[in-house]
């Protein structure tokens, strides 16, 4: 048993005898790991003598949470392209079911177009809770987090605007793209953001541009309902979000994480 260093790569993956196993990557090695999201959290791993190549492997979710906690219009530039409120008092909170959640490399599959004609990417720093807590002081905020991961927000944007909460616009299977893995000791509040559709940058923001304080958010939040070890907090996405069609190619790269990519079906 070792203590976890503070920054580490952390990827959760399927061998090929499809077992699931966290592991450390380092360059394209991964350092298998026995241990479970559990005892990652308490700051040990256990080494089990196995390395894989990254490329032999199928790269999963990072975490498999209780809860997928979004954060919208935090960016005031976003709030003002989507029709929303720029620089609110409080966050604008909603929600996104486990079963959106896709990994990195996966497919984003767009609804028929019956449903929707106009799905969105959004580009999000996520933070990955590593102990339970209620009613944070927002000083003590960032205690509260493990690391840090890429998601991607995809948003059906034509029915956020007809419906009257968001939860059909946000929730579609395939639209939570998370990854590539939790990267840990790092400061979330300032971190640049740029995803690219097919190669274009479409968005180029940095956390430190939120109108809302990622402490301020975990603090807030937490005073609405407890957060659980492995929780996801989505801290909203900066201006630029735009339509995806099939065939085309998102990525989300984050500073000191690395990128998530995902392909439209």
């Amino acid at each position: 048993m070792q203590v976890l260093q503070k920054t580490q790569k952390l990827i959760r993956y399927e061998n090929q005898q499809g077992e699931a196993h966290y592991g450390i990557v380092e360059d394209d090695v991964i350092l298998q790991l026995s241990s479970n999201f559990n005892e990652l959290i308490n700051k040990e791993f256990k080494f089990d003598g196995v390395e894989v190549n990254y490329n032999d492997v199928k790269i999963l979710e990072p975490v498999t949470p209780s809860k997928i906690i979004n954060f919208g219009w935090t960016y005031a530039g976003h709030a003002k392209e989507t029709g929303g409120v720029a620089n609110l008092k409080e966050p604008f909170l909603f929600l996104k079911p486990a079963s959106s959640l896709i990994p990195n490399e996966g497919n984003i599959l767009l609804p028929p177009s019956d449903l929707t004609n106009q799905v969105e990417l959004e580009g999000e720093v996520a933070l990955v809770i590593g102990k339970r807590g209620k009613n944070i002081k927002e000083e003590e905020a960032l205690d509260y987090v493990f690391g840090c991961t890429i998601f991607n927000d995809v948003t059906a944007r034509d029915l956020t605007r007809t419906d009257p909460q968001f939860t059909r616009a946000k929730g579609f299977d395939t639209f939570g793209p998370l990854g590539p893995w939790i990267v840990t000791g790092i400061d979330p509040t300032n971190l640049r953001i740029v995803t690219t559709l097919n190669g274009k940058v479409v968005q180029d923001g940095n956390t430190n541009q939120m109108s809302l304080s990622i402490p301020y958010l975990i603090s807030w939040i937490s005073q609405v309902m407890t957060l659980e070890p492995g929780d996801v907090l989505a801290t909203g996405s900066p201006s630029g979000s735009c339509p995806m069609k099939s065939g085309d190619v998102v990525e989300v790269e984050v500073e000191q994480i690395g990128k998530l990519r995902n392909y439209v079906k």
